[in-house]
């Protein structure tokens, strides 16, 4: 497929005033058009557009494309681009992209690549002002007057030791009205506000609510500065995150946009939406191999959706909060049976309680108690279920290199239906001469 001589000039034209509009147009395009678009603008112009388009397209380009694209690009790229473009590549692939790029970059990309996808150390910024802490006034002045050539605009510059650990905070304000023969260690601010690279961008930004400030210095475990996050920078991920996690959750490719063409979205969501099918099937004939004792017993196929959709909810809790412990590297491998077994624990508590209260609904409501033990153990039965569904699922994905988000809501919900219906249904023959 060509792609049409006019739209790629309106592209060159517009690329120039609003390269984010160019890569919402390359987005909504076939992958050979976009392919095309791609390699028909000048290294410069493909910089622009791709600073606004999604990594793993980027890296879906780069697979096709040939070396020379990525040549004629990588000079221009920054390290946190490099490294978000690399991480979306086939592991056989990223080991010769990194060959490709600059040794200056790197370095810097290597570290940021050993961060976890979630965490402050993805996303900061190495262009901050850093100084030494014996560094005299004057000095540093014009140290600053160089940067502002380059229209660096910044509020505070940091200030380190020998060793770069973060040992102050240098105001504009002090650094003007000091004497130009004092060091900046005597004038520095010592009570310095900040974040642990490995923190959560979650924890970051609620971080900086909390003391209303607009960026703070990253450190490692050593205190070593690292870098900068700045509270835009984490509004934008945040926003961005949680739209990829939804999608992915749901069979959704997280490259898809609102105005991605339809055939993009079909071939994206198709797949995802048959697997669903097939599940709901499954699920249906566990209801049909009950199908008689339901017809005898109608007020059974009242609670049918409260003990699946409990469970469901009970296992997506577990699943979020184990999700978020294997992105931020909190879970080692020695401990994968301690978290399933914790959270299987829970959901024997939960389900107890939550079992409880819904017999006694379901008692109080139809009048039979034998029917509220039948609601209650089946309620008990899948929040157990979902606690250790909830556990396994993510750690068997990421164990077979699956992204943990990827439909994961979509396995749970077929566990917790299947064990659900199963579960209440066999528990209704068990006691149907009490409840018929």
């Amino acid at each position: 497929m060509s792609i049409n001589n006019a739209l790629l000039s309106v592209i060159k034209k517009l690329i120039e005033d609003d390269h984010a509009m160019v890569a919402r147009i390359i987005e909504s395009l076939d992958d050979s058009e976009a392919l095309e678009v791609m390699k028909a603008l000048p290294p410069l112009q493909s910089v622009k557009v791709i600073y606004d388009l999604q990594p793993s397209l980027v890296a879906s380009f780069l697979i096709q494309l040939p070396d020379e694209f990525f040549e004629g690009i990588v000079d221009n790229l920054d390290p946190q681009k490099i490294s978000d473009i690399i991480l979306s590549l086939p592991d056989e692939m990223r080991g010769n992209l990194l060959e490709k790029t600059p040794e200056k970059k790197k370095r810097l990309i290597r570290e940021l690549l050993t961060f976890p996808e979630d965490s402050v150390g993805r996303i900061m910024s190495r262009d901050y002002p850093s100084f030494h802490v014996d560094l005299k006034v004057m000095d540093v002045i014009n140290k600053i007057r160089f940067m502002a050539r380059r229209k660096a605009s910044f509020a505070y510059a940091y200030v380190v030791d020998s060793d770069h650990r973060l040992v102050g905070i240098l105001r504009m304000f002090d650094l003007l009205a000091a004497s130009r023969d004092t060091t900046v260690g005597a004038i520095m601010r010592k009570e310095v506000f900040s974040i642990d690279s490995f923190s959560s961008t979650e924890q970051a930004a609620n971080y900086l609510k909390v003391h209303r400030y607009s960026a703070a210095p990253v450190v490692n475990s050593e205190n070593r500065l690292l870098g900068i996050v700045k509270a835009e920078k984490l509004i934008q991920e945040a926003w961005e995150d949680i739209g990829e996690d939804i999608q992915k959750m749901v069979g959704v490719a997280p490259e898809e946009r609102t105005f991605s063409s339809i055939w993009f979205s079909l071939r994206k969501r198709l797949p995802w939406l048959n697997v669903n099918l097939a599940t709901a099937f499954a699920a249906a004939g566990v209801i049909a191999v009950f199908e008689d004792i339901i017809h005898q017993i109608t007020a059974l196929a009242i609670f049918l959706p409260v003990v699946a959709g409990q469970g469901g909810n009970a296992g997506a809790q577990t699943l979020a909060v184990v999700m978020r412990g294997l992105v931020m590297r909190e879970i080692s491998k020695g401990r994968f049976k301690g978290l399933i077994l914790k959270e299987g624990i829970l959901g024997t508590l939960n389900g107890i309680i939550i079992g409880l209260i819904t017999a006694v609904i379901a008692w109080m409501w139809k009048g039979n108690p034998y029917l509220g033990i039948v609601v209650g153990l089946g309620m008990i039965v899948n929040m157990i279920a979902a606690g250790f569904a909830g556990a396994i699922i993510p750690i068997v994905m990421k164990k077979l290199g699956i992204d943990p988000a990827q439909s994961s809501s979509i396995i749970l919900t077929t566990i917790t239906d299947i064990v659900g219906f199963f579960a209440f249904l066999s528990f209704a023959v068990m006691f149907q001469k009490f409840i018929t």
